[in-house]
Order: structure tokens, then C-alpha cells, then sequence
């Protein structure tokens, strides 16, 4: 095999509080978070020439080191020992950037497997999360065959959660692109110092394993809540605008995710749903309507 397409879904938060902040600069989270089936486009191609080529038609995004999707494929031809390899990527980009959806951890992620398979490289999960937590806090959550996931640490300690049945997911960017760093150097401020007590560590670190075969928490939309949302609002007043108005329009809940700036409603009635996507399309050029994966 010399040519691999993938598909890199992006995701939603459902639940985000940000518990403490480490020395290193990270935050520790509890956050629960769920693919949707809204998907940029990768193609893998090996070549003869033994660098990374990658190509972004259509988005104004760097084709160098400066692109996670670059890095990520320098650091599996590195871990791997295979860094004589050529290597082509053609990222087609659909999720929008830097809008809490995850798409560049995502894309990340489907490089790191794609890359295993294409070179038969053997790597277990485990090996390309632990390359994974590299790049990223979410990246390891899309190297995992997971739909849904409650995520600890700096988001790299997974445990498998129930995924949304039973609802549809509509997405409205606002065309803000918010920086994640900004969003959490932000709250910080605004909450004060906030650091965790070893016996608090010790908990969080004890509680959370993909392989863990404890009660799932069953998600509800009453349990809607992202600590980034308040200050992200506070600055953004489309956010709280828009939020409003999904769940006006039948909404049965709705919320920032991630850092921002997209806004999503979940949607228990299929034809409000669609119906609510018709009129915000006209205003807002990135609305989806998607299914939760799972």
C-alpha cells in the first residue's frame, strides 16, 4: 500500500471544568467529550523523496512545522526510525479552525494512524498515544477508537463514556477564531490561582483508564457546563447570543465547547433541528448539522 484517505472527525465538549493548574504551565481537566461526524480529509502517500511534503489546498494554513500535521509526521518517522521515508499529506480542511472543535488534534491523530498502517509500522494504541500526548492534550482522545470519552489529566487519561443517542448536534461557528491559550491564561486570571493538592492529583490520576471498568457517568443535557465559556463570552457577545437563540428555536440544550468560539444545540426534534440550521446558515457560513458518532 502506498496511498491511505482518512477522515479526522471533529469534536464537542459536553463538560469541561478546569480543576487545577500544573507547574508546567497545563491545566488539569475533567472534561467529557464526543465525536460528530463532521470530518476534514487527510490523503497519505509515500514517496521516493525522503522529506514531508504537505499540501493545504483551500485554507490559509502553514505547510511547514508550524502545522501540528507536520509535526505529527516527523515525530512518527522519528519514534519509528523510519525518517529516510518520503512522505506526502494533502489536509482538505472542513472543521473550522481554531473554534473548539478539535480539528487539528484530530487530523494530528489520523496522520499518527494513518502513517502506523501505511508503513506497517506495528505501533500499538498505547505507543501512538504516548507519541499523541506529544502534540497535544486532545490528540490522544482521536488516536483512541472512542466516540465518546470523560478525559483527566490535560486531557490525555481517558475512560470511554456512554455517546449521545437520540439527538442531533448543530454547529455554528461565528467566525472567531479564539485562541486556546488565551481562553486558559484568561480564566486563570479571572478565577485566580488555582493549583491542585497532591491528594488531589493522586485521585485524578487514580480514577481515569480506557481500560477501566467502572460505572460510565450517563451524560444529560442539564449537565451542560464549560468553565472557558464564561470568559470566552464575556468577550464575545455572539456567544451568549447564540446560545440563546438555539435554544429558542427548541434546543434542549447548548453550549460553548472547548475554548470557542463554535456554539452548539442538541437537538432531540430532527425537523427543529433542521429548521433552525436553515435560518443560521444564512447568517454564519460554518453551520453543520451533525450526528454524534457512535
Amino acid at each position: 500500500m502506498k496511498e491511505l484517505a482518512l477522515l479526522a472527525p471533529a469534536k464537542i465538549n459536553l463538560y469541561l471544568k478546569i480543576l487545577g493548574r500544573r507547574p508546567d504551565g497545563y491545566h488539569e481537566l475533567d472534561t467529557l467529550m464526543q465525536k460528530v461526524a463532521l470530518y476534514d480529509e487527510l490523503e497519505l502517500m509515500l514517496t521516493d523523496v525522503p522529506d514531508i511534503r504537505l499540501l493545504c489546498p483551500d485554507a490559509n494554513l502553514p505547510e511547514n512545522e508550524d502545522n501540528i500535521v507536520f509535526r505529527a509526521a516527523q515525530l512518527f518517522l522519528s519514534q519509528t526510525s523510519i525518517s529516510a521515508q518520503g512522505i506526502q499529506i494533502v489536509l482538505r480542511k472542513r472543521i473550522p479552525l481554531a473554534a473548539g472543535l478539535g480539528g487539528g488534534s484530530s487530523d494530528a491523530a489520523a496522520v499518527l494512524k494513518g502513517l502506523n498502517q501505511l508503513l506497517a509500522a506495528g505501533c500499538s494504541t498505547e505507543e501512538l498515544a504516548a507519541m499523541a500526548v506529544q502534540l497535544g492534550a486532545d490528540v490522544p482522545f482521536f488516536v483512541y477508537d472512542l466516540p465518546a470519552a470523560w478525559a483527566g489529566g490535560i486531557g490525555d487519561r481517558l475512560e470511554a463514556a456512554e455517546p449521545l443517542r437520540g439527538v442531533t448536534v448543530l454547529l455554528v461557528n461565528p467566525g472567531i477564531a479564539v485562541s486556546t491559550k488565551w481562553a486558559y491564561e484568561t480564566f486563570s486570571q479571572a478565577a485566580g490561582r488555582i493549583a491542585l493538592t497532591a491528594a488531589e492529583k493522586q485521585f485524578n490520576l487514580s480514577i481515569f483508564s480506557v481500560e477501566s471498568g467502572s460505572i460510565p457517568r450517563i451524560f444529560q443535557p442539564e449537565m451542560l457546563h464549560n468553565d472557558l465559556e464564561v470568559v470566552t463570552a464575556a468577550t464575545y457577545s455572539q456567544i451568549s447570543a447564540l446560545k440563546q437563540r438555539l435554544l429558542t428555536t427548541g434546543a434542549v440544550g447548548a453550549m460553548m465547547s472547548g475554548s470557542g468560539s463554535t456554539v452548539f444545540g442538541l437537538f432531540r426534534d430532527a425537523a427543529a433541528a433542521q429548521a433552525c440550521w436553515h435560518e443560521l446558515k444564512k447568517e454564519y457560513g460554518q453551520t453543520f448539522l451533525v450526528e454524534p458518532l457512535c
